[in-house]
């Protein structure tokens, strides 16, 4: 299956050219941290101009190994919950990134929650604004996109059950990159508030406080699935160490403190 872009020429360039001066703008800022292996990552998904300086944070902090397993959200309500794409390349302007066939073969094993589904990927945002910072910066990794729609916790538990199951049983580093957004289209005051809360249980690695606290305070966090997901995995794992690596909204951006999305970009190791 070739994936075509989605949203190239509206959340990020379509000139390969700009494109990727614009994603070393976003990293040359902390271009001499030295690099660390990561168990995970948090990346936002918006519009490069308004979240891809935290993204460009993370990257520049973290060395990425050459296979890549992407848990992003299904923003539409088109397709499966539990959603994979197991053969096929992404197109950007950057050129094609292939799916890696044998590892998304093991996760569809080590997790039959997972349906292949190409419409659930075809217009998914969350995904596809990952893949020019991974053709830019690991020149021939391969990866696997899952997204997933909002779902039980039981069912999001069995996903990262999953996931660890495969990292422990894999003899390649593979690195779980997770996507979301947090808080959505209320006033940046509010939204820093909230967005706290999300962090704080993101930060002590506890998936189910995490469910419960956006549920229970009404903080819209686009992929709590994913990020659920990720923290249940990394509890298996043995995870020791969250960090909270850059924090903005997009009033940081725009000026505007009206109606504002809130984003962290954050490592785990």
């Amino acid at each position: 299956m070739l994936r075509l872009p989605a949203v190239s020429g509206r959340f990020y360039p379509s000139h390969p050219a700009e494109l990727t001066a614009v994603i070393h703008r976003l990293i040359e800022i902390e271009s001499n941290t030295q690099k660390v292996a990561v168990k995970a990552c948090l990346l936002p998904h918006a519009g490069y101009v308004y979240s891809g300086m935290v993204a460009g944070a993370v990257f520049s902090r973290i060395s990425l190994p050459r296979k890549i397993l992407i848990l992003g959200v299904r923003h539409f309500p088109r397709g499966e919950q539990a959603a994979i794409l197991s053969s096929g390349v992404w197109r950007t302007p950057l050129g094609d990134a292939p799916i890696d066939e044998s590892l998304a073969r093991a996760l569809r094993a080590a997790c039959p929650l997972l349906r292949e589904d190409d419409v659930a990927h075809s217009q998914e945002h969350s995904l596809e604004v990952q893949i020019p910072f991974l053709q830019v910066l690991a020149a021939g990794f391969s990866f696997v996109p899952v997204a997933l729609g909002t779902v039980r916790f039981e069912d999001l538990v069995q996903v990262g059950e999953g996931v660890a199951r495969l990292f422990a049983e894999s003899r390649e580093e593979i690195l779980l990159l997770t996507t979301s957004d947090l808080n959505h289209y209320e006033d940046d005051a509010t939204t820093r508030v909230k967005d706290r809360k999300a962090i704080e249980r993101l930060l002590a690695l506890d998936a189910r406080e995490l469910y419960d606290t956006c549920r229970n305070e009404k903080i819209s966090m686009c992929g709590l699935g994913p990020a659920v997901a990720m923290i249940t995995a990394l509890q298996i794992l043995g995870a020791e160490r969250a960090e909270l690596v850059q924090y903005a909204t997009s009033a940081d951006v725009s000026g505007d403190t009206r109606a504002v999305v809130g984003y962290a970009g954050m490592i785990f190791s």
